[in-house]
């Protein structure tokens, strides 16, 4: 039998709730019955859906307990007043009895790639713990903070918001030792107003770190003393830290060089060369691996030891993962898949990557880019030079946002615009030809995933053939 996670004496402990029956968590914590294994815990979250809907089924699929705010059946239960707040009473106990390094990591591009590349160091050291997909909001949080076990070495927590507000109480949770913001971007600008308040958003992030910790920032950002100034008023104690290509970097990126699939970077770490591989093209990547270096180093790892755990890293789907596809007439094209998320930062970075890949034809499918409030307009005409600095020779496009794109490219450039995801499925099925590369990015209510899923399902049914509007299904040749 593996390490008990939880039993109902000490959940109820942490809660303040009541066990109908004793019960002891083998597996982990689960949120959702169609993942959920025998041992685990349910907790009947109240979000979108009444998790207590789905009790009976967790129970049948040998969940050992259920966490509660109403009776249920099936099953052993924990009652509690609230689920979210028990849930978050229960991760602040997982963070107490736990002598884990915490690191919490947020900024408007690149923090759920620096996570996953600080796991993956992590892993290599020790028993770690990390938030699976981007599990960074309110319950998401919460949520991996309660499945850390006792025994956890290090761990690392992607925090990131929808509204203002909501940095801060996540930081709480976590008392970080250590603290990463990748950037500060166009992102919730809808919500935020300014570039400003996004800063100082983020850098709540440093709301909840413990005494003495490690502030690290990015040292090329336009808001890096906006950044500083409000993480020393956080904890007047804490240790700045900076990564970039600035001189003065603690973390300095000397070197990227780029075969079209793997990439190869130089970091500087406090004096120390490290050399790293990766399976990512860009050079945007380089700063998230001086970042994911030099928070690591921070932990008791040495520089080498980082950057042999971190060498081979690939990015997890859709945030650029690069495949070869095969075409029903014989021959491959290329599928590089970013699209789980975007905003103007990462579509720039997306598309000056794109040239350095190995292969015939650029093709580009963007989404549009939401929560840009007032600016969104003029973000997306404004990447009109960058889509053809890319090299792309057609351009598929997605959304009502991106016609502010389509008027802003060349009249020569080849594009397709259609109102929704779907309905450019077959004018790109058949504009792909054997070589090409395809680029797919958006923002993930865009829509642009189900296009890059498509393509895996039915790359060996696509069609070949020329760009033209016979066999488009609704979008638009501009």
């Amino acid at each position: 039998m593996s390490q008990l996670l939880w039993t109902s004496e000490e959940i109820a402990l942490a809660t303040g709730g009541t066990a109908s029956d004793p019960f002891w968590v083998s597996g982990t914590i689960s949120i959702d019955t169609r993942t959920l294994m025998p041992g685990d815990l349910f907790v009947a979250l109240q979000d979108q859906r009444d998790g207590h809907d789905f009790a009976e089924a967790a129970f049948k699929a040998g969940a050992a307990g259920a966490l509660v705010s109403k009776p249920v059946t099936g099953g052993a239960t924990l009652m509690v007043d609230d689920v979210q707040a028990a849930l978050e009473m229960m991760g602040i106990a997982a963070r107490a009895r736990s002598g884990a390094i915490r690191t919490a990591v947020t900024g408007s591009v690149g923090k759920t790639s620096v996570k996953e590349m600080l796991a993956r160091i992590y892993r290599a050291a020790g028993p770690a713990h990390w938030n699976v997909k981007s599990f960074n909001n309110h319950w998401g949080v919460p949520l991996t903070l309660a499945r850390m076990p006792e025994a956890t070495e290090r761990a690392v927590f992607e925090i990131g918001m929808s509204t203002p507000g909501e940095i801060a109480p996540r930081s709480l949770m976590v008392r970080p030792h250590i603290g990463i913001i990748t950037c500060i971007a166009g992102a919730h600008l809808e919500g935020l107003g300014s570039l400003e308040a996004v800063a100082d958003e983020k850098s709540d992030i440093f709301a909840g770190m413990e005494a003495g910790g490690t502030f690290i920032l990015p040292a090329d950002d336009t808001f890096l003393d906006q950044l500083s100034e409000r993480a020393r008023a956080l904890c007047p104690t804490g240790n700045l830290e900076t990564f970039g290509v600035a001189d003065d970097a603690t973390a300095r990126v000397t070197g990227y060089e780029s075969d079209g699939a793997t990439s190869h970077i130089s970091v500087d770490v406090i004096g120390t060369r490290a050399e790293v591989k990766i399976d990512a093209v860009g050079k945007h990547w380089a700063l998230n691996v001086a970042a994911a270096l030099l928070a690591a180093s921070q932990t008791g790892m040495s520089v080498a030891d980082c950057a042999a755990a971190l060498s081979g890293y690939a990015p997890p789907p859709g945030r650029g993962t690069t495949e070869r596809m095969a075409l029903p007439d014989g021959g491959h094209f290329t599928l590089v898949d970013d699209s789980y998320n975007a905003n103007p930062s990462s579509m720039r970075a997306a598309l000056s990557a794109l040239p350095q890949r190995k292969g015939g034809r650029r093709l580009v499918a963007l989404g549009e880019m939401l929560e840009l409030g007032e600016e969104s307009a003029r973000e997306h005409a404004a990447l009109a030079p960058d889509v053809v600095a890319s090299g792309a020779e057609g351009v598929f496009l997605v959304g009502d946002k991106m016609t502010h794109l389509a008027e802003a490219l060349p009249p020569g450039l080849q594009q397709v615009w259609a109102p929704r995801a779907d309905e450019l499925w077959n004018a790109l099925l058949n504009a792909v030809r054997d070589g090409d590369v395809l680029l797919i990015k958006g923002s993930n209510a865009s829509g642009m995933g189900r296009i890059a899923d498509r393509l895996r399902q039915r790359s060996a049914a696509a069609g070949l053939g020329k760009m033209d509007s016979g066999a488009q299904d609704a979008a638009e040749v501009r």
